[in-house]
């Protein structure tokens, strides 16, 4: 079971993140302009339209996967992100490649709530859960790591080992690739995760208090700050690589993946055997400082080193940010871990959307330069402002009880 949950996380992330360094070649094929204003908007508009589709439904796959169960939220998912990431590949047009998109985004919203909350249901202890959130964490790290160079590589050895194939092909062949593979991890799923949710008594006891229920919104409020700052700035550097760096897709590619590796060994640490879960609570308005401080640096870091240090502390205090939150949020959420973490899937998609698309918009106007990195950070101000405090509130109701009872 746990394997194919984590190639369920790895599936949409690679999904999501191999369409990063070629979505602007895509636009300016069928756009048939290579404006660099039009394939910005475009660039932005695409990926905020995946992100706002998870928005939209992932809460209400949440609460499918609390009254239905897992698994069959799981299979639709998967089946149904295979499917429309082969229509996306045919798309002729920009409306049917907005089309796909939006439908791309509808199926994934369904993996994030329904994997961490089986996950929930089969907790034993806090740590149990923590160490197998961050395995799902790392899987989802790892496909977007991946995902980037998968896109670039699967096109470059397909115009080789194909030569008759033609550009269009070979632009195509990343899709069909990913689709397939999730055909596949959806028939693991179908074979090794149980159909119905079992809860483990190892976690006993309900969410209560207001300091409990005051946590909860703060956690969503601090999902969606990171999310956004990670949205605009994954944008705004693939069309900064491309319009002024004058990078390679390969290159751009390589400097996502770069990116990700630094998130997963952030996470690895952070979820490691050497840091208690209950520790975690007290990362995150630091996180949220330095990232602010790094989204905001990045127009001013010219030289590779600085550029490096900048972008290694995005992705740190990013990577982190999210899984944290997410495991607290679950460990409040008791019988509606399905709502509530589809609610966070919510928030964060939506911080996706609005980054990604102020990312694309905002992008190289003239009076107003740097944009997107300033509005990303004072945004995660907003998160950071959220986060004053939260340590604290997170120890009473549900959290308080565990820690003093579990050993």
């Amino acid at each position: 079971m746990a394997l194919s949950l984590l190639l369920a996380m790895f599936t949409i992330s690679v999904g999501y993140g191999f369409l990063l360094p070629i979505l602007p070649l895509a636009i300016e094929r069928l756009a048939g302009t290579t404006d660099p204003i039009v394939v910005s908007r475009h660039t932005g508009m695409l990926t905020g339209t995946y992100t706002l589709a998870l928005f939209l439904f992932a809460p209400l796959w949440g609460r499918l996967a609390d009254r239905h169960g897992r698994r069959p939220v799981l299979l639709a998912g998967l089946v149904g992100f295979s499917l429309t990431l082969a229509l996306f590949a045919v798309a002729d047009g920009l409306p049917l490649l907005y089309l796909g998109r939006f439908l791309n985004g509808l199926f994934a919203a369904s993996i994030v709530p329904a994997a961490y909350a089986l996950v929930g249901d089969y907790a034993r202890s806090r740590e149990w859960r923590a160490r197998r959130f961050a395995l799902l964490n790392i899987a989802g790290a790892i496909g977007f790591l991946v995902g980037p160079m998968l896109g670039s590589f699967t096109v470059v050895v397909t115009a080789a080992l194909v030569p008759g194939s033609g550009e269009v092909a070979a632009s195509r062949s990343p899709y069909f690739a990913i689709s397939g593979f999730s055909l596949v991890v959806a028939l693991a799923i179908w074979i090794f995760v149980p159909g119905s949710v079992q809860r483990s008594p190892g976690e006993g006891g309900t969410a209560s208090g207001p300091e409990a229920g005051a946590a909860l919104p703060r956690l969503l409020i601090i999902s969606f700050a990171t999310a956004a700052a990670l949205g605009a700035f994954e944008v705004s550097l693939a069309l900064r690589g491309t319009q002024i760096l004058n990078m390679s897709t390969y290159q751009i590619g390589l400097m996502f993946s770069v990116c990700s590796l630094v998130m997963l060994v952030a996470q690895t640490v952070v979820f490691s055997p050497l840091v208690k879960p209950e520790v975690t609570r007290w990362f995150l308005t630091p996180a949220l400082a330095v990232l602010a401080v790094s989204v905001a640096a990045v127009p001013f870091a010219e030289a590779t080193m600085s550029t490096a240090v900048v972008v290694a502390a995005i992705a740190a205090s990013a990577g982190i940010l999210s899984p944290i939150a997410t495991y607290w949020i679950s460990l409040n959420a008791d019988e509606r871990q399905g709502i509530e973490l589809g609610r966070q899937t919510a928030a964060a998609s939506l911080g996706q959307a609005s980054g990604s698309a102020a990312g694309g918009l905002l992008f190289g106007l003239a009076f107003l330069p740097n944009a997107p990195f300033m509005l990303a950070a004072v945004v995660v101000v907003g998160g950071l402002v959220a986060s004053i405090g939260i340590s604290r509130l997170l120890v009473h109701g549900r959290c308080r009880g565990l820690l003093e009872t579990t050993p």
